[in-house]
């Protein structure tokens, strides 16, 4: 399969699923995140396009979840997240209603689009809400897997999707399960790289390298980011004592955050948290801002064997 964006995989699929289920409608910021844009060409009593006006394409949203109506809301994260959170705060969240928050353009990926624009903020602030479930796909056979699980889910959730096109690291066996991470490689026990979206295809060249100067390297890829699958993060834990999260996010509020804290309460060993530091994102090409920021596969290689260096010192 050629490399496709996140975002465009889903919201074909869900294009797909809406021919044979009609229980769930589109509302739109009038812009082109992820194709769904287009839902009202096929299905014009379905979609409803808000404009640029992303508090009300969050409040008509919730409106129509209170009538009963399944709701797909999209947008920028930026705008979805930051924007409107008071609306996803009082208006979803609060009443728990059947909203699926559909965010794109997530991380350094927006980094050519501006640096304002950089949604690296998003995941620390849906976290925060009650309520809220956050699930984010890694690839494209993942975004089709969580387009179904969209549909039939119940209640708020938000879905963090990408800008660029991505490489495909599973194959059609791949299911996925709320609230489960998954195990995509183990060469061994001696560090245990937990990334979530895209930046899993550079854990995975990370435990390449690593396997190369001896390390070995379990990958885990944390597809829902709340709740937080507890048990594959402690297991994890106790086979490695050496982990090592990485994320398209600020290292606030994120995924590091999430597992240092399970880490901290119920098994403190070394953690090292690679993601984007206490800074706005950047203007430029995304893999530029990858390297600046150490989140490139050589710099997670790097960081993942100096804290495999630590822990045998510290014994």
């Amino acid at each position: 399969m050629m490399e496709v964006a996140t975002r465009f995989v889903f919201g074909k699929e869900l294009l797909e699923l809406a021919k044979t289920n009609g229980d769930f409608v589109v509302c739109n910021a009038d812009t082109k995140a992820c194709g769904i844009e287009n839902f009202g060409v096929i299905f014009p009593d379905r979609s409803y396009s808000i404009g640029i006006a992303e508090q009300n394409l969050i409040n008509v949203a919730a409106g129509l979840a209170a009538s009963g109506f399944k709701v797909f809301a999209c947008t920028f994260a930026v705008f979805v997240t930051l924007r409107c959170c008071e609306q996803v705060r009082n208006h979803v969240c609060y009443p728990k209603l059947n909203v699926t928050v559909v965010g794109t353009h997530t991380g350094l990926q927006v980094g050519e689009d501006g640096a304002t624009h950089a949604a690296v903020e998003d995941v620390a602030i849906m976290r925060s809400l009650p309520n809220m479930t956050i699930i984010q796909p890694a690839d494209a056979v993942a975004a089709r897997a969580i387009a179904h699980a969209a549909v039939k889910f119940n209640g708020p959730l938000y879905v963090r999707l990408h800008r660029n096109p991505s490489p495909v690291i599973y194959d059609t066996s791949y299911r996925f399960e709320l609230g489960k991470a998954t195990t995509v490689r183990s060469y061994g026990d001696d560090v245990a790289l937990i990334s979530s979206g895209i930046m899993l295809q550079k854990a995975l060249d990370a435990a390449v390298a690593l396997k190369a100067r001896g390390i070995k390297a379990r990958v885990i890829d944390m597809s829902t980011l709340k709740p937080l699958d507890v048990d594959a993060v402690l297991e994890a834990a106790k086979a490695t004592n050496a982990v090592v999260t990485i994320e398209d996010h600020s290292i606030i509020g994120g995924l590091g955050s999430a597992v240092a804290q399970v880490l901290g309460e119920k098994y403190p060993c070394m953690v090292k948290c690679i993601g984007i530091p206490d800074v706005f994102g950047e203007s430029g090409p995304s893999e530029v801002l990858y390297a600046r920021y150490h989140m490139d596969a050589a710099s997670i290689a790097a960081a993942a064997e100096k804290l495999v260096r630590k822990k045998i010192f510290s014994c």
